[in-house]
């Protein structure tokens, strides 16, 4: 099991948790070979991992990322009947490391996993680019569709690999209380 330093993160319609910081520090090193700017990154242990499964494509990652989160879940006591992946933002990737994430835990805790509850109906740009919080929200307003006949009544565990300023968990637990009827959610996000 990865080691873990859990800080809250709370939203208009959530609380939950980032399991650990992505990196430590990273300091810009030059330009590369396509002017593209380089960075000296030094990450946690969870950050590597993500880092790994993300962007390396290492699904050997995967065991000690899900063994990490199921025993943070579990030492919660959290009630929860589904756990619902946000959806990524490039979706034409072949490999979706949140979805993956999700389904093994889900497995493992014997709780459902839904994929297609939330589903991003209108494109937006990558949020990383974009700096305010309030420009990233105006951004996802209305960018989410869900399915009230799935969410209804529930308590859903919201699941992210990576949490920047909170804009997207707000927007879509929003949404799945408002219009998916759900009882509550919880939010889990592998870093931040």
């Amino acid at each position: 099991m990865a080691s873990i330093n859990p800080a809250r993160i709370t939203g208009t319609n959530f609380k939950g948790y980032a399991l650990d910081l992505h990196t430590i520090k990273s300091e810009f090193s030059g330009y590369g070979p396509s002017g593209h700017p380089c960075f000296d990154t030094e990450y946690t242990e969870l950050g590597t991992l993500v880092n790994r499964l993300k962007y390396k494509k290492e699904k050997d990652a995967l065991d000690e990322i899900v063994n990490t989160a199921s025993k943070f879940i579990v030492s919660k006591e959290w009630d929860i009947d589904l756990i619902v992946p946000v959806p990524p933002s490039q979706a034409d990737r072949e490999f979706q490391p949140v979805y993956e994430i999700a389904k093994r835990i889900g497995s493992r805790l014997d709780i459902r996993v839904s994929l297609d509850c939330v589903a991003k109906q209108k494109k937006t740009p990558e949020l990383k680019s974009i700096d305010g919080y309030a420009e990233r929200i105006k951004l996802l307003k209305g960018a989410f569709a869900v399915n009230t006949r799935i969410l209804e009544g529930k308590r859903v565990l919201l699941l992210d690999d990576l949490y920047r300023s909170g804009a997207t968990l707000d927007v879509i637990a929003d949404t799945i209380i408002k219009e998916g009827e759900a009882e509550k959610v919880y939010a889990l996000t592998i870093t931040k």
